[in-house]
C-alpha cells in the first residue's frame, strides 16, 4: 500500500529571506535574528531532509544581524549535517551576499546582483539650517568623543578619521569572513572584489562569488531528481491590521524608505 505521507522521495526545506536586515523589520517585513531564526530553526527540524535552501532577495543593512544570521545558518547546518544551498534572485548585496556566503554553495540567476562587499555610513549637515531657523541647540557630554559625528556642526577631521577607521575594521571582518566561506572559489584579486562593487549573476560566477547559474526549484531537480518535494518554511503571518495599515507608524515608514534607498543603490 502506498501512502503518500510516508514517501521517501527526497525532501529540501526552502527558507525565503527577503528584504532589508535591520534588528526592527518594518511592517513590510525583512531580515533579522529575531525574525528570521525560528524560521531557520523550522527548517533544519524538518524530518527527512536532504538539504535547506535558502531563497535570497536582500539590498543589505546592518551587518551585526547579517554576521548573527549567518552564524545560526551554520551552526544549525553543522548539528544537523545538512547542506545548505542559497538561491539568488533580485540581489544578494551587502549584507544578504554575507548571508549567502553561510551557504555550501551559491546559485544566482544571471540577472541578479551579487556582491558589493564594503560598508557604508551616509548622513546630512545641518549646522546652518539651526542658525537660519534662529533656534540655539544646547548639548553637553561627559567624555570628549561622546558626541560623535554631530549633524548639527561642521564635520571635523577627527570624526571623519573615527568614522574611516569604524568602517575599515567592519570591511574587514566582511572580508575576512567571505575569504573564509568561499577561500580558493575566489577567482578575481582582493582588490577586484572587496571594493564595495556588485556584479549580475553569469559574472558574479565568473569572479567566484557563486558557483553556478539557476533557481531554486531546477537545482533541487538537478541535485536530488525531479521527484523532489520542495517545502516552504515561513514565519507567521501578519496581523489583518498590519496587512490592511502597513505604514501604521513613523517606523514603519521610515523602515520602508531606508529598504528603498538600499534597493536604489542597486539600480533596482
Amino acid at each position: 500500500m502506498n501512502i503518500p505521507f510516508l514517501s521517501r522521495h527526497p525532501r529540501v526545506a526552502l527558507v525565503r529571506l527577503q528584504g532589508a536586515i535591520a534588528a526592527r523589520p518594518g511592517f513590510g517585513g525583512g531580515i533579522s535574528l529575531a525574525t528570521t531564526g525560528p524560521v531557520l530553526d523550522r527548517a533544519f527540524g524538518l524530518k527527512r531532509l536532504s538539504a535547506v535552501f535558502l531563497v535570497i532577495n536582500s539590498p543589505g543593512g546592518s551587518p551585526v544581524q547579517s554576521s548573527l544570521v549567518a552564524a545560526r545558518i551554520r551552526r544549525l547546518a553543522e548539528e544537523k549535517k545538512l547542506p545548505v544551498i542559497a538561491c539568488v534572485e533580485d540581489a544578494a548585496a551587502s549584507g544578504g551576499y554575507w548571508i549567502a556566503c553561510a551557504a555550501d554553495e551559491i546559485v544566482a540567476d544571471p540577472s541578479s546582483i551579487l556582491g558589493s562587499i564594503g560598508v557604508i555610513a551616509s548622513g546630512f549637515g545641518f549646522q546652518g539650517a539651526l542658525e537660519r531657523l534662529g533656534v540655539e541647540r544646547r548639548l553637553r557630554t561627559a567624555g570628549t568623543e561622546k558626541s560623535f559625528w554631530d549633524p548639527f556642526r561642521p564635520e571635523s577631521p577627527e570624526d571623519a578619521a573615527r568614522l574611516e577607521t569604524l568602517l575599515g575594521d567592519l570591511h574587514g571582518e566582511f572580508r575576512a569572513w567571505v575569504t573564509a566561506r568561499r577561500g580558493a572559489r575566489l577567482k578575481a584579486p582582493p582588490e577586484e572584489v572587496f571594493t564595495g562593487r556588485f556584479w549580475p549573476g553569469r559574472r558574479a560566477v565568473e569572479l567566484g562569488l557563486a558557483d553556478r547559474l539557476g533557481d531554486a526549484a531546477g537545482e533541487a531537480k538537478r541535485r536530488f531528481g525531479e521527484k523532489v518535494r520542495l517545502v516552504p518554511v515561513g514565519g507567521p503571518r501578519p496581523s489583518l491590521l498590519r496587512r490592511l495599515l502597513p505604514g501604521l507608524s513613523a517606523e514603519a515608514v521610515l523602515a520602508a524608505v531606508e529598504e528603498r534607498a538600499a534597493w536604489a543603490r542597486l539600480g533596482l
